[in-house]
């Protein structure tokens, strides 16, 4: 049985997309807050555009709540990042952990590093440490609010401003869809928002240490996310595109 029925028929989501995708960004926050209210929540990475994401969700509602996967991997930078965030907005940040039972099991049988010895081990390690936290903290919710981008590639380039995900039962929330990446560096600057040290190095894209690297110049900004595997259109988590765990 779905956690929140389908409130809106296929017509009335084009129209809300089409009212929505012609406004500002506070509009589609604003839409969020008195549809959801409480029962919608953001869920970020700490990324560029998630942070900017929060800053004008932030203005919109005060209240407005923050959730984040700890995958245990994270780098130091992204830990410091949380502490300012909390401390900028006065946000009491959720966090969501993976299984530590399953991740012992994980690691007893493929090893510390086993996301580096093929494409299925990987998924299995972000479908542990992201995927099924991720579930846990959606499973309360009747929106998730998300910092994705249209010209990030891959399957967002198609992506609605309100869509209804099926993985979760719930709606999916993408406000900064239409942004530019940077138009995100420049709202960062303009409105002095904190965000990861690790962007002025050479990260446009951050993930778990072990799995991001600095890009090179002229190369797509999501290239430091597993950079040893050779399909670049499959730079996903599984966050964003489900996939069953590995048994």
């Amino acid at each position: 049985m779905a956690l929140t029925e389908q409130r809106f028929s296929e017509a009335e989501l084009d129209k809300i997309n089409e009212i929505l995708e012609s406004g500002p960004t506070e509009n589609i926050l604003k839409w969020v807050d008195i549809t959801f209210g409480n029962k919608a929540a953001q869920m970020s990475s700490f990324g560029l555009e998630d942070q900017v994401l929060f800053h004008i969700y932030w203005g919109v509602n005060s209240k407005a709540r923050l959730m984040t996967l700890d995958t245990l991997r994270l780098p130091t930078e992204t830990y410091s990042l949380f502490d300012q965030t909390k401390l900028r907005y006065g946000v009491d940040v959720e966090f969501f952990y993976p299984n530590m039972d399953t991740v012992a099991e994980m690691v007893k049988e493929n090893g510390n590093n086993l996301f580096y010895k093929g494409r299925s081990n990987r998924e299995f390690c972000c479908g542990v440490r992201k995927v099924e936290p991720l579930a846990r903290a959606l499973s309360g919710l009747g929106a998730w609010v998300t910092g994705l981008r249209r010209d990030q590639g891959m399957e967002r380039g198609s992506i609605n401003i309100v869509e209804w995900d099926e993985a979760h039962s719930n709606y999916k929330i993408n406000p900064l869809a239409k942004w530019t990446f940077e138009q995100v560096q420049a709202f960062v600057r303009e409105n002095e928002i904190p965000y990861n040290e690790l962007h002025d190095n050479g990260y446009p894209s951050l993930g778990c240490a072990p799995c991001t690297r600095a890009i090179k110049p002229g190369e797509d900004i999501r290239a430091g996310r597993w950079w040893w595997e050779a399909d670049p259109n499959a730079k996903e988590c599984g966050i964003h595109t489900v996939a069953p765990l590995k048994s």
